[in-house]
């Protein structure tokens, strides 16, 4: 019997660690999709179970007149925060599940003159949103928090945002 060869996917995993290839599906969803992610440049710097950090570069693209980021960019930045760690794990439910922000606030506390760090530290309870929106048929909602952050200037946070985070199981 002849070998058969790797699937696809397998190879694109082996080869590309999580974080890449969280990149690239969030690049192809900006290309494809939502064509704001993909001009800004926001890429995955970590992920793990419990905590996803996107970053956006500060580049002519996403400064303001004030040479800080843009607050388009950083409502982007905190959207991908929540969003993107929810889709990686809606993606290994078998269920097709809806994905939509149902309000969003924001706090902008000092100008963010560098490449900005947006963190979400509530993996467990994303996933306990995701899970219990497959076994029901209901909307579900939670309000979940990302903080940004430039790294290269400090630790403090720059901005925070809440964003309520809406599931719903598509028939």
């Amino acid at each position: 019997m002849p070998s058969r060869s790797p699937q696809p996917l397998n190879w694109f995993q082996r080869l590309f660690n999580e974080t890449t290839r969280e990149t690239f599906s969030l690049r192809w969803i900006g290309l494809s999709k939502i064509p704001l992610l993909f001009y800004v440049g926001v890429s995955v710097a970590e992920i793990s179970p419990e905590r996803m950090v996107v970053r956006i570069p500060l580049r002519r693209r996403t400064r303001n007149h004030l040479g800080s980021m843009y607050f388009g960019a950083l409502c982007a930045g905190a959207d991908c925060a929540v969003g993107v760690f929810a889709m990686h794990l809606i993606k290994k439910q078998p269920e097709n599940i809806a994905l939509v922000f149902k309000d969003f606030e924001a706090q902008f506390l000092k100008r963010a003159e560098g490449d900005v760090d947006f963190c979400c530290s509530q993996g467990k309870e994303i996933a306990e949103l995701v899970a219990q929106a497959a076994a029901s048929g209901e909307r579900v909602e939670k309000q979940f928090e990302a903080v940004a952050t430039v790294p290269a200037l400090s630790d403090e946070p720059v901005a925070r945002f809440k964003l309520t985070l809406s599931l719903k199981k598509r028939p």
